[in-house]
């Protein structure tokens, strides 16, 4: 049976200080969980009762065992993440200053393994025959990641829903121009984008969201979803049909993974064949509610959840 959805991109250990308003030299103790976009987006997705499975890869070491064990935990199938002899496991460090304030810290060096997925390890047939696959800007960063992710979307040749999360992340490349030639080549493959205001400027050099929206469709997409922040989120396709949505009132713990509950909730609502503003008002709430949590991973919320977030019109 074909999965509901595949991603394919980054995970790691995320460990997140569990005191608040605290700089990193003064925490003392931090919480363990799972993490990487692809990986948290598939969780989200999962969570909401669609079949998912990631595809990437880890260390040959502990803390590999143990997103294994996360994934199957969080009910992901996890027979495409594969160890990578030599490189540890990635960790991702952050402070939590709610409620915009969240500095990242990756330890990705010397590679991190998510970046050693090879195009003639992929199952193609698997990509091809899911109902929705997704694919991150960062796989697009380093070889041999970037030849598998566009070969991937290649092979796939718009089969279905195929999303890219322009995840612009600025500390894995040299600068935005490297970048965009790229994005441009996974934007020929794709037929829904999402990214933030910084991302679909990488992505297609305009800023403005209405513009942005409209490039992204020019450059070969379907539907774009770009994130407009405290103004909400702005949804065109390419029937013309659009949908601009503010955000949910929430007050803040931690922003980080409210993009990845996001996501999977675009993908729930994209295969449930929900009208647009109704998959982008959804979407919005899943995300304001992880934001109203510590972690990402496992914060995802389930459907009821969401329900009843939109019906108030608040995280509660």
């Amino acid at each position: 049976m074909a999965y509901d959805l595949i991603t394919m991109g980054r995970i790691g250990v995320d460990l997140y200080p569990l005191q608040t308003g605290v700089p990193l030299p003064q925490v003392t103790s931090f919480g363990k969980f799972l993490g990487g976009s692809a990986s948290n987006v598939a969780v989200a997705a999962a969570r909401l009762g669609r079949r998912a499975a990631v595809i990437t890869r880890t260390g040959d070491d502990p803390f590999g065992t143990y997103l294994h064990e996360a994934l199957k935990g969080f009910g992901v199938d996890d027979r495409w993440v594969t160890p990578v002899p030599g490189l540890p496991t990635p960790v991702t460090f952050c402070e939590v200053f709610p409620p915009d304030d969240f500095p990242l810290y990756f330890y990705r060096r010397p590679k991190a393994p998510d970046l050693e997925i090879d195009a003639h390890e992929l199952d193609l047939d698997a990509i091809r025959e899911a109902r929705v696959f997704w694919v991150t800007g960062t796989g697009l960063s380093e070889e041999p990641s970037r030849t598998a992710t566009l070969a991937a979307l290649a092979h796939r040749a718009k089969a279905g829903t195929t999303v890219l999360d322009l995840d612009w992340r600025p500390m894995f490349w040299t600068d935005p121009d490297a970048a965009r030639p790229f994005y441009k080549e996974a934007l020929r493959h794709t037929t829904v984008a999402v990214g933030n205001l910084d991302e679909v400027e990488v992505a297609t050099g305009v800023r403005e969201p209405h513009a942005a929206a409209r490039a992204l469709l020019d450059a070969g997409v379907e539907l774009a979803v770009v994130k407009q922040g405290p103004k909400g989120v702005l949804a065109v396709n390419r029937e013309g049909e659009s949908a601009e949505v503010p955000p949910l009132p929430v007050n803040v713990l931690n922003g980080l993974g409210a993009g990845d509950a996001f996501g999977g909730s675009l993908v729930h609502g994209l295969l449930a064949g929900r009208d647009l503003e109704t998959v982008m008002r959804h979407a919005n709430a899943a995300g304001a509610i992880v934001a109203s949590r510590l972690e990402c991973s496992s914060a995802m919320p389930t459907p009821d959840e969401i329900e009843a977030a939109v019906t108030a019109g608040a995280v509660q």
